[in-house]
């Protein structure tokens, strides 16, 4: 079980906000939001609002509890560039181009299988089948 969450044309440059993507996939998404919340850049703070978002639709939608999730993909892509002008020298214009970011966050449920009582208990072991034999010999 697994729920997307995909977020276009964020004001950060998609270099400053991969910055911060080693450490956090390592994590899980609970705590790669306590790691975020006290980094001070701007790119810190989209990405924790990103996975901040992306979890709390995943609880809703897995019904599941924050602590179960893992990341299956996250990834921060180029969007669209805003290209502006500034005067140079002699009359020239000296380019400037405003990046934008895409980030794609993939997060999965991880399933606890329960153990049942039943499968411990009602097989018997191949020592006991051997120690029956001998018994009954």
């Amino acid at each position: 079980m697994e729920v997307k969450a995909y977020f276009v044309n964020l004001k950060v440059s998609p270099k400053k906000a991969r910055f911060y993507l080693p450490a956090i996939k390592k994590m899980k998404p609970v705590e790669s939001l306590e790691y975020l919340m006290y980094e001070n850049t701007d790119a810190a703070v989209i990405l924790y609002k990103a996975i901040k978002t992306a979890v709390s639709s995943a609880r809703q939608i897995l019904k599941v509890e924050d602590n179960l999730l893992n990341f299956k993909l996250l990834s921060v892509e180029q969007g669209q560039k805003l290209k502006r002008y500034r005067p140079g020298s002699r009359g020239n214009a000296k380019p400037i181009n405003r990046r934008m970011s895409h980030i794609k966050i993939i997060l999965e449920a991880k399933t606890v299988k329960p153990t049942s009582a039943k499968a411990t208990v009602g097989k018997p072991v191949k020592s006991e089948k051997i120690v029956k034999k001998l018994i009954k010999k």
